[in-house]
């Protein structure tokens, strides 16, 4: 990957971050996305899904809630962008399966957007029925095609795009931040944006470089702006912008779970290697890279036409959705001590400030009639209505 970025730069001058981030995590050679299972204790990164049931258990609930809050529609699509291990679907599908009186005359069907075919190979185990075969396509948008455990249809996509129109529920954790961002720096001659170029020095490394002149991506900074390093993510910019045209014109959801912050943060990006900090110019292509989300830019990006909810931290959220009556739940079922233990420790995971509890934050996208009967106001405020973004009333 170093003697790939190291061409492409003597070949047509250094690269914008953005341009970076997307060569080594999802170029089809050596990306790192694209061939590494990197998620769980022997990766690079662990998330929610992976640490505790518990974590899947409530997101599958908050859709069931949305689902009946919006009329019962007859027919359900779960899209998750980005879908690791299938951990978080698979979790899911175990609270439809359970509540499959609920959902008896809804036709559900699981869409899952995957670029990396090492993740897909994983997430088909995960949760396809091994005795129905799969079908490939690799020509197709639809490049695979199964049936779960549960028995309902499955599809895998690259791009959001190509899933089909229809109510759908988007689920996207830890999906956003791994998208290129580009990034700028205030300079007394204005916004200068920060390029990676080889270090004169040594050519087997790679340095930060400011741009000499103002370039195209500097449109994506707001006048107002008073940071002075900012970091901005136009593919973030169009698939909100995607999700909203969809959720207007056909109704559901997206719940976005990432950790992030309302633009205040300036330089976030960072690589992890082994489940510690890693230079990002360092070995690229053998390390995770991510930049926290800005909730604020994708608040801007749905452009009015959906209502967003949050960002608000994940502590909260899984308070309000009811975290603390599930693990009594599980902790009374279980006489297993190693169980009781793990289900303790993954909820102080999830929960505790010092792990994930104030890092992560959940953002929802919603129809303008959910919240305000009709108005087209952005709403910013938290209505108890909606699971998770206000204190639970036991009824």
């Amino acid at each position: 990957m170093l003697r790939h970025l190291t061409y492409k730069i003597k070949a047509t001058g250094p690269i914008t971050v953005a341009e970076y981030m997307k060569e080594v995590l999802t170029n089809p050679a050596k990306g790192y996305y694209v061939h590494q299972d990197m998620i769980g204790e022997r990766g690079d990164f662990i998330t929610s899904p992976e640490i505790s049931q518990i974590f899947g258990e409530l997101l599958g609930i908050w859709c069931i809630s949305e689902w009946m809050a919006t009329g019962k529609n007859s027919t359900f699509q779960l899209v998750e962008l980005g879908p690791g291990r299938g951990t978080l679907t698979g979790d899911i599908l175990r609270v439809f399966s359970q509540l499959g009186s609920v959902l008896e005359n809804c036709d559900i069907s699981v869409h899952l957007v995957e670029v990396s075919h090492k993740l897909s190979e994983i997430q088909a185990l995960t949760l396809a029925d091994e005795t129905v075969a799969l079908q490939h396509d690799a020509e197709s948008p639809v490049y695979m095609k199964g049936i779960t455990k549960s028995g309902i249809p499955i599809s895998w996509y690259r791009n959001l795009q190509d899933v089909p129109q229809g109510y759908s529920f988007y689920l996207a954790h830890e999906f956003f931040d791994a998208l290129p961002v580009h990034k700028f720096q205030k300079t007394p001659q204005g916004w200068r944006e920060v390029f990676v170029d080889i270090d004169p020095q040594d050519s087997d490394k790679l340095r930060f470089v400011l741009a000499p002149s103002s370039t195209p991506a500097e449109t994506f900074i707001q006048p107002t702006e008073t940071r002075d390093h900012v970091e901005v993510c136009p593919d973030a910019g169009v698939i909100i912008q995607i999700l909203s045209e969809r959720i207007e014109d056909s109704g559901g959801a997206a719940l976005i779970a990432d950790y992030g912050h309302d633009g205040t943060k300036t330089d976030t990006l960072r690589g992890f290697y082994g489940h510690k900090l890693h230079d990002v110019l360092t070995a690229p292509g053998t390390a995770d890279l991510t930049a926290d989300v800005d909730f604020s830019y994708l608040r801007r990006m749905t452009q009015g036409k959906v209502a967003s909810l949050g960002p608000i931290q994940q502590y909260n959220f899984l308070k309000n959705m009811g975290i603390d009556v599930r693990l009594k739940v599980l902790l009374d079922n279980s006489s297993d001590t190693a169980t009781r233990q793990q289900l303790i420790r993954g909820y102080d995971m999830l929960m505790n400030p010092k792990n994930m509890g104030e890092r992560f934050n959940f953002f929802a996208l919603l129809p303008h009639h959910r919240l305000s009967g009709g108005s087209t106001c952005q709403s910013k405020s938290l209505p108890s209505l909606v699971a998770g973004f206000g204190e639970l009333v036991w009824k």
